[in-house]
C-alpha cells in the first residue's frame, strides 16, 4: 500500500511540502523516457490555479514559479523521476497564533491534531490546505501532455456552477476556448458575470460559496481500468476526493439518472464513421469500470470555503470550554475558480496511469 501522500501505480506522484513550509513539491516517477518537457507546460496550468489573480481568490501573492530538480535532461523525460519544487514567499504565519487551540469550524484542526498528537502544522492548515493543490498541478501538467502526445486525449474542466447559479447550456467542444476567457472559468460569459457578483457578495458579507466543477475528457481509448478494486472510476473519485473541499463526485448521468427508467438512462449503441458509439452518454464514458469509448465525464461537488472571517462559536481544545473565533488572514471566498486545472491534472493523471498498466502508453516514447 502506498503512503497517503502518494497516489497511482505505474505513474506515481508523490506530493510534499505545508502551506507555510520553506516550500511545497512533487515527485512524479513512471513517466515513460523521451517525452518533450519544458517548464513552461508545468508553469502554464499552475499559473491558471496560483492564488492572488484577481478579487474573487485569495490575497495571498505567490508567483508559483516551478523548478524542474531532476528527471529531465536537454529537454525530454529520462525516465528517472521527475523532482519539482515551487518556493513559498508570502506565508503569514502570525495570522494563526491564535488558532493554535481553538478549533476552526469546516477545517481538518481536530482530526488532525487527534491523529499527530499536536504534532502537525498547523499554519495555513499545513498539509491539509488548498495550496498542496499546486503539488497536483505540477504532475498533471506533465501526464496532461503525455496523454496528448500518445493518445490525443484531452482532458477540460469548467465551472458549471457557484452556490445556485448554474450555467444555461450544455458545454460543448466550441465552448474550451471560452473557459480561461473570465475569472470564474464558466464558459458561459453571461452566467460568468452573475457568479462573479455572487462571490464578491459573498465576500463581502463575510461568507462563502461553493459550486461544480464539470471535467470532459474526449478520445479516450476503450478498456482502461481494472475492476473490481482499481477500476476507472474507482481511481478517478479517490483522485478527486484527494482535493480539498471536494464533497461529492458523479459520472454520466449520476444521482439524476437514479430518477430514471432503464429504458430512458440505457445508452444505445450505433456505428458513426465505422465506429461504434452510443447515441447518449449516460454512463459517463464508463461501463463495468472500463472506459467504452465515449467522453468521461464527471462533477465535482466542492463545499463552501471554510475560513470565513465571521465570528463563529467553537472549542477551545487546551481548556475544553466553548469559545469563539475570527478567522483572519487570506482566503479564497469560493474555491471553485481555481479548480479546473487541478481537476485536469488529477484526470490526466489516473487516465495515464491507467494508459501505462494497460500498455497503451509504452515506458520509452
Amino acid at each position: 500500500m502506498l503512503p497517503g501522500s502518494s497516489i497511482g501505480q505505474r505513474l506515481v506522484l508523490t506530493s510534499f511540502g505545508e502551506s507555510h513550509g520553506k516550500s511545497i513539491g512533487a515527485v512524479l516517477d513512471g513517466c515513460p523516457a523521451g517525452l518533450e518537457i519544458d517548464e513552461k507546460d508545468i508553469q502554464k496550468m499552475l499559473d491558471q490555479r496560483k492564488p492572488g489573480q484577481n478579487i474573487i481568490s485569495t490575497q495571498r501573492k505567490e508567483g508559483d514559479i516551478v523548478e524542474i530538480i531532476s528527471g529531465i535532461f536537454r529537454g525530454y523525460t529520462t525516465g528517472a523521476p521527475i523532482t519539482m519544487v515551487i518556493w513559498n514567499s508570502d506565508q503569514k504565519s502570525k495570522d494563526y497564533e491564535n488558532l493554535k487551540t481553538k478549533l476552526r469550524p469546516g477545517h481538518s484542526d481536530y482530526p488532525a491534531m487527534m491523529k499527530y498528537n499536536q504534532y502537525n502544522d498547523h499554519r495555513g492548515g499545513g498539509r491539509f490546505s488548498g495550496r498542496l493543490t499546486a503539488t497536483h498541478v505540477m504532475g498533471g501538467a506533465i501526464a496532461r501532455k503525455l496523454l496528448k502526445v500518445t493518445l490525443g486525449i484531452e482532458t477540460n474542466s469548467f465551472t458549471s456552477q457557484i452556490g445556485k447559479i448554474k450555467m444555461e447550456r450544455e458545454f460543448n467542444e466550441k465552448m474550451i476556448n471560452s473557459i480561461y476567457k473570465n475569472e470564474v472559468r464558466c464558459p458561459e460569459d453571461k452566467t460568468a458575470k452573475i457568479m462573479r457578483a455572487s462571490i464578491l457578495d459573498a465576500r463581502k458579507r463575510g461568507d462563502s460559496l461553493g459550486g461544480i466543477i464539470e471535467s470532459v475528457t474526449t478520445n479516450v481509448p476503450v478498456g482502461l481500468g481494472e475492476p473490481i478494486f482499481s477500476s476507472l472510476e474507482s481511481d478517478l473519485s479517490k483522485a478527486m476526493f484527494s482535493i480539498p473541499s471536494v464533497k461529492g463526485v458523479e459520472f454520466g448521468s449520476g444521482f439524476k439518472g437514479s430518477e430514471l427508467f432503464g429504458s430512458e438512462n440505457n445508452d444505445l449503441y450505433t456505428v458513426k464513421r465505422g465506429k461504434i458509439v452510443t447515441k447518449t452518454n449516460n454512463s459517463g464514458g464508463i461501463l463495468g469500470g472500463i472506459s467504452n469509448g465515449m467522453p468521461i465525464t464527471m462533477r465535482i461537488a466542492f463545499k463552501p470555503a471554510s475560513s470565513i472571517s465571521q465570528k463563529q462559536s467553537t472549542v477551545d481544545i487546551k481548556t475544553k470550554k466553548e469559545t469563539t473565533l475570527q478567522v483572519k488572514g487570506r482566503h479564497d471566498p469560493c474555491v471553485v475558480p481555481r479548480a479546473p486545472p487541478v481537476v485536469d491534472s488529477l484526470v490526466a493523471l489516473t487516465i495515464a496511469d491507467h494508459a501505462l498498466i494497460s500498455g497503451q502508453i509504452k515506458p520509452v516514447l
